[in-house]
C-alpha cells in the first residue's frame, strides 16, 4: 500500500467532524468536487469504505472511525513536529554549547544569559569550563558550538574568530599592603606573587608585560582558577595580576587593586564555526555581541 496522502486525511478528518462534503469544502477552501476527489483517492489506496454517504450527513464507517481517530492524534503530533521545528530554525528553542574560563562564565555570561533568557527561554544553554586553546579545538571538531577565548589564538580550519571585548589587567594585593597608585614590573617582581599557571593565555600575558622591562619573576603559586588566587591574596600570600572583570571583587576589603605602568589589558573574542546554520546559536552569539559593548 502505498503511504497517506497527509493532505487527504485532512480532508478527510474535516467531513468526518463537520458532517458533510460542502461544510468540509468551505472548512478548507477547496472546491467541493475536490473533498470528493481525495476521499475516493483514500479508500482507493485502502481498499475500503471510509464514509457512508447520507442525505442529510456523511458518517465514519467502522473502519473510518479507526483512521479518523488515530488521524487526528498524528495530525496534532504533526503540526507540534512542524511547529518545533520553526522555533529551532527561527532561534527561538535549541541547545547551545558554550566554552569558556571560570571568570568569563561567573563575571561575562550571567548578564548576557539573562537578557537571552528574558526573550528566548526556550534555548538551553550548555556551559564547560576550558582554556581558550580548548575552546577552539572543540568547536573546531563539532563538540561546542561558541567559545569565549583570549586573543590571538592560531587559525584553526573550521573556526571563526572575531574580537569582543577587553578587560584591563591590574595588581590585586593585600589590602595591608602600602603601595603606590600605579603598580610597575620593578615593584611587583620582589613582591611574593600567585600568578596564572603556564596553560592560560593571561600566563603569557603576564610574562611578557614583566619581561619588557627586562624581568622574569617566578611565582610563587601558580594556579588556573581567579577566584582561588584571589583568596589566597586576601590571605596575604602575595600578589597577583588579574583582570578587572567586574566590580564585585572590589568590594572585599582585604583586597587592593592597582592600575599597571605600563597598562596590560586582556582581549577576549568569541569563536564559533562559521558553517553554524542553528538558529539558537545566532541568538545566543546576538545576545553576547550585545553584551560585549
Amino acid at each position: 500500500m502505498r503511504e497517506l496522502n497527509l493532505d487527504r486525511l485532512r480532508t478527510l478528518l474535516a467531513v468526518a467532524e463537520l458532517g458533510s462534503f460542502a461544510a468540509a469544502a468551505r472548512a478548507l477552501h477547496l472546491a467541493p468536487p475536490t473533498v470528493t476527489l481525495h476521499v475516493a483517492e483514500l479508500e482507493r489506496r485502502l481498499g475500503t469504505p471510509l464514509l457512508l454517504r447520507g442525505r442529510r450527513r456523511a458518517t465514519p464507517t467502522a473502519a473510518g472511525r479507526v483512521l479518523v481517530e488515530r488521524g487526528r492524534g498524528l495530525l496534532v503530533d504533526l503540526d507540534e513536529l512542524a511547529a518545533e521545528v520553526q522555533l529551532h530554525a527561527k532561534g527561538r528553542r535549541g541547545r547551545v554549547r558554550i566554552g569558556a574560563s571560570t571568570g568569563a562564565i561567573a563575571h561575562r555570561l550571567p548578564q548576557a544569559l539573562r537578557a537571552l533568557g528574558d526573550d528566548h527561554a526556550g534555548i538551553d544553554v550548555q556551559l564547560s569550563i576550558t582554556t581558550s586553546a580548548e575552546a577552539v579545538a572543540r568547536i573546531a571538531a563539532g563538540t561546542l558550538d561558541i567559545g569565549i577565548v583570549a586573543l590571538p589564538q592560531p587559525a584553526l580550519a573550521g573556526v571563526t574568530l572575531r574580537p569582543w571585548r577587553r578587560d584591563p589587567v591590574v595588581a590585586v594585593l593585600p589590602a595591608a599592603w602600602p603601595a603606590p597608585q600605579r603598580v610597575t614590573p620593578a615593584w611587583l617582581a620582589v613582591r611574593p606573587l600567585i600568578l596564572n599557571d603556564t596553560s592560560t593565555h593571561l600566563s603569557r600575558l603576564s610574562s611578557d608585560w614583566f619581561a619588557r622591562a627586562g624581568l622574569h619573576p617566578q611565582a610563587r603559586v601558580a594556579l588556573n582558577y581567579n577566584d582561588a588566587i584571589r583568596s589566597l591574596v586576601a590571605a596575604g600570600w602575595g600578589a597577583s595580576l588579574l583582570p578587572l572583570e567586574d566590580d564585585a571583587a572590589g568590594r572585599d576589603p582585604r583586597l587592593a587593586f592597582r592600575r599597571l605602568s605600563p597598562a596590560l589589558w586582556r582581549p577576549l573574542g568569541l569563536a564559533w564555526h562559521p558553517r553554524a546554520d542553528d538558529g539558537a546559536v545566532r541568538r545566543v552569539l546576538q545576545a553576547l555581541q550585545a553584551g560585549g559593548d
